[in-house]
């Protein structure tokens, strides 16, 4: 859809979304575990879920556009769709552990660590709010739309894949949230998965997106500032 298109997204389906995305979870989580008497699990749920409906109103109310380019899930090029169904796996596999972990006592992660991972997957979570803010081109697949400029602004001034940062601490302290060390592995393969995914995307913009070169020249790190 370009960005001139009359947004074709509505409440109910919004809520269709929410409520499924919400019933998964539940399921990967709370179905492993054998037990809703899990604390940890109700905690992240309410530490995602309650942000991200505060956020879709925000952005059903402001710009509906942004929310139909973020509900494409369909990558169009091979390297992304082996990318995303890599990533899929390893996040569906991940979020399982963290149950099974709850029901047999696996892991002895403190409260206060648990609190932490919360907070940090929240902070995540504010990053790529703020990188939605600025840049109402993000969507969920690697693509260039009619009307797309290169965003220079808020986090966008500091490093050049903003909402990938803040997906980073949000999936990779998931694990640790849910009072899981075992799960921690996998979602450490996330960033890396990330890493292609950023190595691929770069590619497209550079060769498709007016001004994205110079702006690389501008702001020089992709994901972590004075690193990479």
């Amino acid at each position: 859809m370009s960005a001139d298109a009359a947004p074709n997204i509505s409440g109910k389906k919004i809520s269709l979304i929410a409520v499924i995305a919400v019933l998964v979870y539940c399921i990967l989580i709370f179905v492993p575990a054998g037990t809703f008497d899990y604390w940890q699990a109700w905690a992240y749920l309410a530490v995602i879920f309650i942000p991200a409906m505060l956020v879709i109103a925000y952005f059903f109310k402001k710009d509906p556009e942004f929310l139909e380019r973020r509900m494409r899930y369909q990558e169009k090029e091979k390297p992304q769709q082996l990318i995303q169904k890599a990533a899929g796996f390893i996040f569906f596999i991940g979020l399982l552990i963290p149950g099974l972990d709850h029901r047999f006592g696996w892991s002895n992660v403190p409260v206060d660590a648990v609190i932490a991972a919360d907070i940090i997957v929240f902070m995540g979570y504010v990053l790529c709010f703020l990188a939605f803010k600025e840049n109402r081109y993000a969507s969920r697949t690697v693509g260039i739309d009619k009307g797309q400029t290169v965003v220079t602004t808020g986090p966008y001034a500091i490093i050049r894949h903003p909402m990938y940062l803040g997906a980073i601490f949000l999936w990779v302290l998931t694990p640790v949230a849910l009072g899981s060390y075992w799960a921690l592995p996998l979602f450490l393969l996330l960033p890396i998965a990330m890493f292609y995914r950023i190595k691929n995307e770069e590619g497209l913009l550079l060769k498709e997106l007016p001004g994205y070169r110079e702006y690389c020249r501008k702001t020089r790190h992709k994901l972590i500032p004075y690193v990479w």
